[in-house]
């Protein structure tokens, strides 16, 4: 007899209360079911390797050398340039937004609510950035990543200086001087444990990625390889999930707080591990689609290409850098047009919305509503004229 302390108790039931509050468990879930249920492994296993091999493994090599190089952003006062020339400052800001993640955009929105920057630098900054996805598209495609990057500088550059022309400076600046501070740092066992497993795993994962991207046979490992790829792959995953509470929406589309003791590794770690899920989303949703259900997105987008500008914006008007690593993965697979992530990279604010929304709200709504209008327009002249 099922009584309701065995209810209780069930390991199922515990297992789908976990998943509820923690929604990062969700993905980690589904690879577990893909896997078990065997007209799906088929599909499963491969996309997995490929997602790591091909885009886990450089996109951690691209942010190993980013950080380094990199060591420390300082925190430039934008007043400074704003009293020389506001055009110095908007270009600067539209500047730091090019910077791959975003951590340029979050330093313009911080001035603005501590009133040191203008309202038209924070329109350059977020129509300029391009968040986490930079990084993927650096790592995958590096001459698209130099493209995209500087048409959304130069369109950063013209926004913001129109945007200046019809607003003054202290324009939706919050009555009370904020205080926002992005260095909140926790302790993250399961951080920890994949930064040791990276440190031995990383340098021959790179070689093995590199001898894939030259398409070197392996003959009989082969096989192994695959296996040993999906198996890293569901690890950096399962870390993701855990790394973080994954209650609400910011906790699963932005990057975590950086752990305790901080560290450049832990950084590109958790990094890795974040795009890593998003990009095996997107594979594992698109490789299902098309193999279990037969929807080819590859033809709709072709059909139907005219709307694939106007979706991305739609979808880069989200905060955070997880739905526009979606976008960047359906490029990188050919699915959607260039005009469609030049369209999503423009609108695309990342990360630095959610400070942007909490600080100053009005000025973050109207940013991102003023970044859609050149995101449409240059997508849409991208569209028709390439």
């Amino acid at each position: 007899m099922i009584t309701l302390t065995t209810l209780r108790h069930s390991p199922v039931l515990n297992s789908l209360a976990l998943m509820l509050a923690n929604k990062r468990l969700v993905l980690p879930a589904c690879i577990l079911l893909s896997l078990l249920y065997e007209p799906i492994r088929t599909i499963t296993i491969p996309t997995l390797a490929d997602a790591f091999f091909q885009v886990t493994v450089f996109v951690a090599a691209t942010l190993f050398i980013y950080y380094y190089l990199v060591d420390r952003l300082p925190q430039l006062e934008l007043s400074y340039l704003k009293a020389k020339s506001p055009t110095l400052e908007i270009t600067f800001a539209a500047i730091l937004g090019a910077l791959p993640g975003c951590g340029g955009a979050i330093i313009v929105v911080t001035q603005f609510t501590k009133k040191q920057a203008s309202f038209a630098s924070v329109v350059a900054v977020l129509t300029a950035t391009m968040g986490d996805a930079a990084f993927l598209l650096l790592a995958k495609d590096p001459f698209a990543a130099l493209s995209v990057i500087s048409i959304g500088v130069a369109t950063g550059i013209i926004s913001g200086l129109i945007v200046h022309l019809f607003h003054a400076d202290s324009f939706c600046h919050p009555q009370k001087t904020a205080n926002y501070t992005h260095d909140c740092m926790k302790s993250n066992k399961a951080i920890h444990v994949g930064e040791k497993l990276w440190k031995y795993f990383l340098a021959p994962c790179l070689i093995i990625s590199l001898l894939i991207a030259f398409n070197v046979d392996f003959g009989e490992f082969d096989n192994a390889i695959t296996y040993f790829g999906a198996l890293f792959a569901a690890i950096a995953v399962t870390i993701w999930a855990f790394s973080s509470e994954g209650k609400t929406y910011k906790q699963i589309a932005a990057e975590d707080e950086e752990v305790s003791p901080p560290s450049k590794f832990s950084r590109i770690i958790q990094d890795t591990h974040f795009v890593t899920a998003w990009v095996i989303a997107s594979f594992m949703i698109y490789e299902i689609a098309v193999g279990v259900f037969g929807l080819d997105l590859r033809t709709w987008f072709t059909e139907y290409a005219i709307y694939a500008p106007l979706i991305a914006v739609a979808i880069g008007l989200l905060p955070g850098c997880g739905p526009q690593i979606v976008i960047t993965t359906l490029y990188i697979q050919g699915i959607i047009p260039f005009s469609a992530l030049v369209g999503n990279t423009i609108s695309n604010d990342g990360d630095a919305l959610f400070p942007a929304l909490a600080m100053a709200p009005k000025a973050a709504l109207i940013a991102t509503l003023y970044s859609a209008i050149p995101a449409l327009l240059v997508s849409y002249l991208l569209f028709w004229y390439l």
